[in-house]
């Protein structure tokens, strides 16, 4: 098999790789939205181009490297949907980082956020001092989303994947019984049974898994 051929190939196959994860996985990995993902984007693409070019290395062994790396993806993922210890470990859990213009230090520290690191996000939302957020919460890529004080029609993703949030709940003054008995109330039997739960103008709007 020619240089040139061997290249072609190797290109077909791994964008076949690539567009099998994104079938499986969702289209997520094209926007991560966590650590882990863009990881996992990088690792393709390093084996893509690290073995591409290199002649030594067969279709037959390229191909086994793409599907080791597609099964560890896959087992991760399963691992990720159905183990919230697991999901946790590895792709972490907002983290709220000011509350009611007042910044919790221990939180930011954790996070590994600096103090002029935080100013400086807080500079790119046209935000000067600290006691003009009502609530400053950094995502799990990072991402830092700043409510105002005198922000309206303040929503907060208070359940997420079948996951409480609690440092939303500690920000919006409940309990986890309250938002047991809001989701009796309408029907459901765990927090586990939500996909989504929005806190919305002092109600809760519960967005549920299908039934199968």
């Amino acid at each position: 098999m020619g240089f040139y051929t061997l290249i072609t190939v190797k290109f077909i196959l791994g964008m076949a790789c690539l567009i099998l994860q994104i079938n499986i996985l969702g289209k997520g990995n094209l926007a991560p939205k966590s650590a882990i993902d863009q990881v996992q984007n990088y690792v393709l693409g390093g084996i893509i181009g690290g073995i591409i070019y290199n002649s030594d290395i067969s279709v037959l062994e390229f191909m086994m490297v793409l599907l080791i790396w597609t099964l560890i993806v896959f087992v991760l993922k399963f691992a990720k949907d159905n183990n919230r210890w697991i999901r946790q470990v590895i792709d972490g859990q907002p983290r709220l980082l000011i509350q009611n213009g007042h910044l919790l230090v221990s939180n930011c520290m954790r996070a590994g956020i600096t103090a002029n690191e935080l100013m400086f996000r807080l500079r790119s939302h046209g935000i000067y001092e600290v006691r003009q957020v009502k609530s400053g919460i950094l995502e799990q890529n990072g991402q830092l989303v700043v409510i105002e004080n005198d922000e309206d029609n303040v929503r907060f993703p208070l359940i997420n994947d079948g996951q409480l949030n609690t440092d939303v709940l500690d920000l919006i003054h409940h309990d986890k019984n309250w938002v047991l008995e809001q989701i009796h109330q309408a029907g459901y039997q765990d927090i586990t049974d939500i996909y989504l739960g929005e806190y919305v103008q002092g109600r809760l709007r519960l967005t549920p898994y299908p039934q199968i």
